[in-house]
């Protein structure tokens, strides 16, 4: 039986495997087929790597699969293609000499899907592992499962302890009887896809990420299939533990999944195990099915039904009453609807184990929404690390794996919210300008100095303008809106960590005020804990009024801006607060589930914003004001709160990045 595998449209590499696994396939050092380049003829017959007089190996009785060690950092890794590269390469390797082989390879080469939300590069990644391997099948030797594939089953069973669907990664059933190689193929390709489906959600690939909100950017490290399956396919028993470790394990994310793992034990019935059926029709009241015993037995229920005066005792494989009334319970445990009918459905929910299975309730859908947000940060935090929790209003600082302190913080408003993604600190401003972002040069600025040429003077700003092109600087100083020292970590938000003026704002309990960065309560108290250590708080403040100075970290230091609205504290206590963004509610609904709720927060559409980094507006001359001179140098002050207010522009300009007009009215956010 041949099979035709064409890469018009596939990675080098994956060209490369199936050329070299029609060798492998063929056992023999015969001409592999032609391969059709474009503008090009092959006439070397002699296969890349394979020797001449090389005897072919005796088969093993274990599935032969190159192990594939997976990157340090988890994700895949490719080099682009040369430039003078050709566009399409076609490799039609001959048939595989194994009628199981051929049949893996003619599953591949179907176009049917393998698994729902399998993507086009997943499946390509899939079929280059079984390239490399002959096309003989990873998981099955001899009609049965390998230790690994049952490790990986256990695990896929378990998902629910994470989080995770088990429905969403289905395992193949053998059954008794003899299966054909095309049968064998698919159950083979199915569990690689379930596979590859968990580790790629357990790393936060799980709902798009875009979809939710172009605010959220995190860096996911997702893992490449094809070393997935390299590694799991050859790791016998321990599969099942290599296959957990792609969910997060810092003490954050194991606190949640303690307390889901908790607050399901007190729910529901204690894990009753699981059961794998064969296929079969859809089981109703009054049919018969050699499925219905094992039923029976995973539901304690009795062999068959008694009889009575009326009627006889019932058959074992009988679809009685007591079975309909067992399944449908079962069903409506699993939140799965309860007509007691053996569905597929049904089926698959009794292959994973009960005891992991959603309850739906408010409470669960908290938890599962926060843990999914650890898999959006790097599976390794390292050491040194900053961590600000957005809805906590709170940053904390980790050096060597402790924590060395921590500050309240003002984040941006629900107008403006302050992006989720990972960063890293690279230097300090001290005295730092503020240069006007290009909406409120636009919205503001502009159309005061259309009026007024000393606009921008009076309020002590600085106009510089080049040619047609102007913008406006707030020079260092008491009012300015960054404060005294602000901390850079580029990013595509032009959002950072900085000092503010109004430090009276931190005594408020709800601090969502900013247009989008963060603002650090004691600034060169947090200095002291991320800059060198020759860079004392004292020192700092000896620099104020003297012009900007740039600090430079020695090391880059990490810097996670996340949202987590549920946590156990360091006390053990399980906290929760608001879903300042309604970022909960929409997650949620992502994720499909129960309990979700309206969102806490009723928020208009994100409104378009524009960087810093844009090109300053383009004006006429006559609009622009000659620059001014900076203000004398300010000493750091002593003020209250009210003098503070009162020396601010009428005007709350905010800082650079996520900027967005004031509302016309106050909202409130809960």
């Amino acid at each position: 039986m041949g099979a035709s595998v064409t890469g018009a449209s596939r990675p080098a590499a994956v060209v490369l495997a199936a050329a070299l696994s029609a060798c492998i396939g063929q056992a023999v050092l015969a001409p592999v087929a032609h391969a059709q380049v474009t503008g090009t003829q092959s006439t070397d017959p002699q296969p890349v790597g394979v020797s001449q007089g090389t005897a072919p190996a005796e088969p093993s009785t274990e599935p032969l699969r190159p192990s594939l060690p997976l990157p340090a950092d988890g994700a895949a890794s490719a080099s682009p293609p040369a430039p003078d590269a050709p566009a399409q390469v076609t490799v039609v390797p001959p048939p595989p000499s194994d009628p199981l082989a051929a049949a893996v390879a003619a599953r591949l080469a179907d176009p049917a899907p393998l698994l729902a939300r399998l993507t086009t590069k997943e499946r390509e990644a899939i079929q280059a592992f079984y390239a490399l391997g002959a096309f003989k099948p990873a998981w099955i030797v001899d009609g049965a499962f390998s230790a690994a594939a049952k490790a990986v089953m256990g695990r896929l069973a378990q998902a629910g302890e994470d989080g995770l669907d088990p429905l969403a990664y289905p395992a193949p059933v053998l059954g008794t009887a003899k299966l054909t190689e095309a049968e064998v193929a698919q159950a083979d390709l199915k569990l690689s896809s379930a596979v590859v489906l968990y580790a790629r959600d357990a790393r936060g690939g799980r709902i798009s990420l875009a979809n939710l909100s172009r605010l959220i950017t995190p860096t996911l490290d997702l893992p490449a299939p094809d070393a997935v399956l390299g590694r799991l396919a050859t790791a016998g028993t321990e599969a099942g533990a290599l296959l957990q470790r792609f969910n997060p394990d810092q003490p954050g994310y194991r606190a949640l999944k303690a307390r889901l793992a908790a607050g399901r034990g007190h729910s529901q019935p204690p894990v009753s195990g699981t059961l794998r059926l064969p296929a079969g029709p859809v089981l109703k009241l009054g049919m018969r099915d050699p499925r219905v015993p094992a039923i029976r037995t995973h539901f304690d229920l009795e062999t068959r039904t008694a009889g009575t005066l009326d009627a006889a005792p019932g058959e074992p494989d009988a679809y009685d009453q007591a079975v309909v009334a067992a399944v449908g319970a079962f069903q409506k445990r699993r939140g799965l609807p309860a007509n007691g009918h053996l569905t597929a459905q049904t089926v698959a929910a009794l292959a994973s184990s009960e005891g992991a299975a959603p309850t739906g309730t408010a409470d669960e859908a908290a938890l599962i929404v926060n843990m999914e947000r650890w898999r959006w940060l790097p599976s390794d935090l390292g050491p040194d690390y900053v961590m600000v929790n957005i809805p906590e209003f709170r940053l904390r600082v980790v050096r060597d794996g402790r924590q060395r302190d921590e500050a309240r913080v003002i984040v941006g408003k629900t107008e403006s919210p302050t992006p989720i993604f990972s960063g890293a600190m690279e230097y300090a401003v001290v005295n730092p300008s503020w240069h006007v972002p290009p909406s409120i040069l636009k919205n503001e600025f502009l159309p005061g100095l259309a009026r007024d040429p000393n606009y921008a003077a009076r309020r002590g700003y600085q106009v510089v303008y080049s040619g047609k092109t102007v913008s406006v600087r707030q020079p260092p100083g008491e009012r300015n809106a960054l404060g005294f020292i602000k901390f850079m970590f580029p990013n595509n938000h032009a959002v950072y960590l900085h000092d503010t003026p109004n430090r009276s704002l931190f005594a408020a309990s709800q601090r969502a005020l900013s247009h989008g960065c963060v603002r650090v309560d004691d600034p060169f108290r947090f200095a002291d804990s991320v800059l060198p250590e020759e860079w004392s708080s004292s020192r700092l403040k000896g620099l104020i009024g003297k012009g900007e100075r740039t600090i430079r970290l020695t090391q880059k230091l990490p810097v996670h801006l996340a949202y987590f609205t549920a946590y156990v504290d360091d006390g053990g206590a399980y906290r929760t607060l608001p879903d300042l963004y309604g970022h909960d509610a929409r997650m949620k609904a992502a994720l499909g589930l129960g309990g979700a709720g309206p969102a806490m927060v009723k928020l208009s559409p994100e409104p378009r914003r524009r960087p810093a980094q844009v090109a300053p507006t383009q004006v006429a001359p006559t609009q622009v004001a000659r620059p001014v001179a900076d203000p004398a140098p300010a000493s750091v002050p002593r003020r209250s709160a009210r003098a503070a207010t009162a020396e601010r522009p009428s005007n709350d300009f905010g800082e650079p990045g996520l900027w967005t007009p004031a509302p016309s009215r106050p909202r409130s956010w809960w």
